[in-house]
């Protein structure tokens, strides 16, 4: 004889047991929970506890502290940068000036011809207008001129070929340029010879 079958059908599976956390405080966290939150006592996590609110504790504080880092390197970096190339601007500066300054010293005995031409009147009008162009294009390079009549006397431009005394003038004073001097930028390429005259009661310049 077969058994008998239940009236009621198939038995149903218990609902499954849930537990919650009540308490106040979480353990983890150690601060006030929401009255509701119903959060289980043990949560895990793959990247260590986390807050209520699903972020890493403490991660918005390194955040910011990493990104202080970072952004004092990056201005370091860009001051370094900085002084390089202005170093590197300066330094290029520095050896064109030289450059230009060995190659025009080479044609001062050219311009001394010129002027001894122009003194004599020996210059002819072809020669006066390459002379002209030549001065032109120096001067476009740097080269400028040292000395001239009335000029307080320097030492470091100035080469004292005779000295006479004055009571024209209250200081040495270049009174005549018997050959002029010359410069480019902060570089000397010669002085200028001069004759200088003195007030009365001054003594020999150098």
């Amino acid at each position: 004889m077969s058994p008998p079958k239940s009236s009621n059908g198939p038995r149903k599976q218990p609902p499954p047991i849930v537990i919650r956390d009540k308490r106040r405080i979480d353990p983890v966290t150690l601060e006030l929970r929401a009255a509701d939150s119903g959060i289980p006592e043990h949560t895990e996590s793959g990247g260590g506890h986390e807050t209520p609110g699903g972020a890493p504790a403490g991660g918005s504080t390194t955040g910011q502290s990493q990104l202080a880092e970072r952004t004092a390197d990056l201005q370091r970096l860009k001051a370094e940068y900085d002084n390089y190339r202005k170093r590197v601007q300066r330094d290029r500066l520095a050896i064109r000036e030289i450059a230009v300054a060995n190659v025009l010293g080479g044609l001062l005995p050219v311009l001394d011809a010129i002027d001894q031409a122009r003194e004599h009147g020996d210059i002819e009008p072809g020669l006066r207008a390459v002379a002209d162009v030549l001065e032109t294009q120096l001067a476009t390079l740097g080269l400028q001129e040292v000395g001239a009549p009335g000029e307080p006397f320097d030492p470091t431009r100035h080469e004292a070929i005779s000295y006479q005394r004055s009571d024209k003038v209250d200081q040495p004073t270049c009174t005549t340029v018997l050959r002029p001097g010359y410069r480019v930028g902060q570089h000397l390429l010669r002085p200028a010879q001069v004759t200088v005259s003195e007030p009365p009661d001054q003594e020999e310049p150098g």
